[in-house]
């Protein structure tokens, strides 16, 4: 499973201490789901697309 979740945040001129700040996690863990070193829990999942303003399966791919 693969994520898109770096480009949208860098569409919507986020940093990743921008969208750690809005989810209520670490900026070590936004990047670590950004390289696929951790998978996001539900909640952070879904806290993500609402900070980025897209859907869950926006952020999302099987590979």
């Amino acid at each position: 499973m693969g994520n898109n979740i770096k480009t949208i945040r860098k569409q919507k001129n986020m940093t990743q201490n921008d969208l750690a700040k809005a989810v209520g996690v670490t900026r070590q863990y936004i990047g670590d789901i950004e390289n696929l070193k951790k998978m996001p829990t539900i909640k952070v999942a879904f806290d993500c697309a609402k900070a980025l303003d897209v859907e869950v399966k926006d952020l999302f791919y099987y590979l």
